[in-house]
């Protein structure tokens, strides 16, 4: 359980987590400039390259393909996903940001370049609590469009004074979020179980197994932030979670919450 900074991204690669640490995930921001041209080639992980903002080409297996994003609000991703050993090319057409994540993967899988009408975007919450945890769920891949994978990459928006990742939860994988908002002075809350972080422009925060860790965007700014996920030795993350027992009670939807009486 940990929160991190990077305050402003920089030029080159910006790391947060590591596979040695909790995580299992080396997981960071590659900051590129026009015509830059960084090659990966990892021989232990498999890795997922996430435009974030930018343009880049991205090349592997003799075939190239764009990956373009103005905002990562509005729009759904593009991602290229590697198995162990391939080796990746990437150009930046422009000043670009890409998410880079990793873990340590035996398996040989077919390389997946998903579009952006690839990924799964569903909105949960939607009518309930007032609206108070209404978000969108982006899902680029998890254990059920690539079993092969140790890892789960998504995103959420989290609406302006909304909640995500309501009602309070846990798993046993370790998870990792790192945020962005719409307006670079933006901020919310991070709640790992019992503990309160203020999160900022590029914060992460480290969700190791058994902590609740529900957000709030504050009113005003909207709350951007990437979610992936560690699977465990036979014990894959399958869209399963434990709702802390005290807050179940909101599922039903007769659940009777308090409103304002205000005097006409």
């Amino acid at each position: 359980m940990r929160l991190g900074h990077l305050g402003e991204v920089k030029h080159g690669y910006n790391a947060m987590t590591t596979r040695e640490s909790d995580m299992l995930m080396d997981t960071g921001y590659q900051e590129m400039d026009t015509n830059e041209i960084v090659e990966f080639q990892d021989p232990l992980q498999e890795t997922a390259f996430v435009i974030v903002t930018g343009e880049v080409e991205i090349t592997w297996d003799g075939k190239t393909e764009v990956m373009h994003r103005d905002s990562p609000f509005d729009e759904n991703p593009y991602c290229l996903h590697v198995p162990h050993g391939k080796t990746v090319i990437i150009k930046a057409l422009k000043p670009s940001e890409v998410l880079i994540q990793k873990t340590v993967n035996e398996r040989d899988f077919e390389p997946v370049f998903y579009r952006p009408q690839d990924v799964q975007s569903d909105i949960f919450g939607e009518g309930l609590w007032s609206s108070t945890a209404e978000r969108t769920v982006r899902t680029i891949f998890d254990y059920e469009n690539a079993p092969y994978s140790n890892m789960v990459n998504g995103e959420v928006i989290t609406s302006p004074g909304r909640w995500s990742g309501y009602i309070p939860h846990t798993h046993p994988q370790p998870e990792v979020y790192t945020y962005k908002f719409d307006k670079p002075q933006g901020f919310g809350a991070c709640f790992i179980g019992d503990n309160v972080f203020m999160i900022k422009q590029n914060t992460w925060s480290e969700l190791s197994s058994g902590y609740m860790h529900p957000q709030v965007a504050a009113p005003g700014y909207a709350m951007w932030y990437s979610w992936m996920i560690r699977h465990l030795p036979d014990n894959p993350w399958r869209k399963t979670r434990t709702d802390v027992p005290e807050h179940v009670w909101l599922l039903d939807k007769d659940a009777k919450i308090w409103e304002p009486h205000r005097n006409k």
